[in-house]
């Protein structure tokens, strides 16, 4: 090497390095440690994503919607930063439906999917020294973002004894002046709960008591096929300043058009007085924007899709979640607290001590998928060691498939008495 010159070198991200665990990283390991020779096919529950199966697929007046805003050649355009203008119209009109006051279109802000929210909403909140939130478990994607950002993260509990309600004790116990927000998941990935509209409220006094904001995270809105219905957070907006994260992924079974949005609930200005409102609008300039296009085609998606569209979904995962739920009574070192209400996976807790050569979760979903090639995620990649996230939204015959060979799994490493 000649003399004097400096050695190449990479000076990266450490935080990002740190905070690199996901969802997706997993599934991927987990796809790659599979027995090759096996001659099954591998059964997915460790993802949300059901769209390769053929029950779980959108309605045609969706893809017309988008083909029609294709052709019409309006949508070709870079879009206005915080959405077209139509796409903006019709989401706070699908939103107003279920809240009692009316939000407007300058309340929303589209985004490249939930995920591209959750990155916005965080960065404008990062400063040194402040703290956000967040639910254990929880969707990992918070906490790497936070672990990118000059923001500490604080996890509060949800009680599977009490059917995942947020520990409100815990909240108060982890708050102080640098707590700058909360972040709710609801219906809840990963717990499979919906919210009562009594334990929302309580959220909502708690946080106004604390003098920080709600982040309702409700990209399963209205998924919900429990005997508790959906309510959305930004019911209790004049409560305390809500932001909402939705998306039409999950609702549509179309998570690859990346579609989703950023709403304030907040009747009584406090986030424009605070400044919160200038600081997301200042964020969206810097970033990217979902596809024209699909903005365009918003209105049409969200006006016009027929009730029995969304009751056949709903009604096949009520059947996916009974069958689930059963078959798990069967397979003694699993144990499912809370039957799942909505979203599309749930929680279940993992008993070591009936195994034998089963170190942890992710040993447990490692060895799963070399001998059975059923996919689930460990439980520690939302926060709670030991437990797997298990989604019930396959086919049937899949996930009937599946557990059976979990059973199987169960009984080749069941501890000898």
């Amino acid at each position: 090497m000649e003399q004097g010159r400096k050695k190449w070198g990479f000076q990266g991200n450490q935080e990002l390095n740190a905070s690199s665990i996901s969802v997706r990283g997993v599934l991927n390991q987990l796809m790659a440690d599979r027995d090759k020779d096996d001659q099954r096919s591998a059964i997915p529950l460790g993802g949300a994503d059901p769209t390769m199966f053929p029950s779980y697929q959108t309605t045609p007046s969706v893809a017309d919607a988008i083909a029609d805003a294709v052709r019409s050649f309006k949508f070709n355009c870079y879009p206005p930063t915080a959405g077209v203008a139509e796409g903006k119209r019709a989401v706070a009109e699908y939103l107003s439906k279920d809240v009692p006051y009316k939000i407007s279109a300058d309340d929303v802000y589209l985004t490249v999917g939930c995920t591209q929210a959750i990155e916005i909403v965080v960065s404008v909140l990062a400063r040194p020294g402040a703290n956000i939130l967040l639910p254990r478990p929880g969707y990992p994607q918070y906490e790497a973002r936070v672990g990118c950002s000059s923001l500490e993260a604080r996890h509060f509990d949800l009680l599977p004894e009490r059917g995942w309600e947020v520990d409100l004790d815990s909240v108060e116990a982890l708050a102080d002046e640098n707590t700058v927000a909360m972040v709710i998941i609801n219906p809840s990935n990963p717990c499979g709960n919906v919210f009562t509209a009594q334990h929302l409220k309580k959220i909502a006094e708690t946080a106004r008591k604390l003098g920080i904001f709600v982040i309702s995270d409700e990209v399963y809105g209205h998924l919900a096929f429990g005997s508790n219905p959906f309510v959305p957070m930004g019911v209790f907006g004049s409560i305390v300043p809500v932001v909402t994260l939705g998306s039409i992924s999950k609702r549509w079974i179309v998570p690859g058009w990346r579609l989703g949005w950023i709403v304030t609930n907040d009747p009584n200005g406090i986030f424009q007085q605070s400044g919160f409102v200038e600081s997301l609008r200042s964020y969206l300039d810097i970033t990217t924007d979902p596809p024209t296009f699909i903005q365009g085609a918003l209105t049409r998606i969200l006006e016009q899709t027929k009730e029995d569209f969304f009751s056949k979904l709903l009604n096949l995962m009520r059947e996916a979640v009974d069958l689930l739920c059963e078959r798990i009574k069967e397979i003694p070192c699993l144990t499912c607290p809370h039957k799942p209400e909505g979203s599309m996976a749930v929680m279940v807790k993992l008993n070591l001590s009936l195994l034998e050569g089963v170190t942890d979760d992710v040993d447990f979903c490692l060895k799963l998928a070399k001998e059975e090639s059923v996919i689930v995620l460990p439980g520690i990649t939302v926060g709670l060691k030991n437990w797997l996230r298990i989604s019930f939204a396959v086919e049937q015959s899949s996930l009937d498939d599946a557990l059976v060979r979990i059973k199987a799994f169960y009984y080749r490493h069941a501890k000898k008495e």
